[in-house]
């Protein structure tokens, strides 16, 4: 008998992340990584928010907040740059 279909990526990822080296990785933790990486490469902060999930946006915005100054000064710079050559 097989695992329970919730159970398949787990075990999939276990195996993954044995054969990297990567035993500490958790499943949470990529899906944290994704909507950082999300954040940064310039999404929406809406769409974001639909990758992990969240019902509202402030979750998003509060839990990834330690992303958001890269990300303004990368904006102002662009501005800057745009606006004085």
């Amino acid at each position: 008998m097989g695992l329970y279909a919730s159970e398949r990526p787990r075990a999939a990822l276990r195996g993954i992340r044995a054969a990297a080296g990567l035993d500490w990785l958790r499943l949470h933790d990529l899906r944290h990584a994704c909507a950082t990486f999300l954040l940064v490469s310039g999404a929406s902060p809406r769409t974001v928010m639909k990758v992990p999930g969240h019902s509202q946006i402030g979750l998003t915005m509060n839990t990834y907040a330690h992303v958001l100054p890269d990300i303004e000064r990368a904006a102002v710079d662009e501005a800057a740059k745009h606006l004085f050559g």
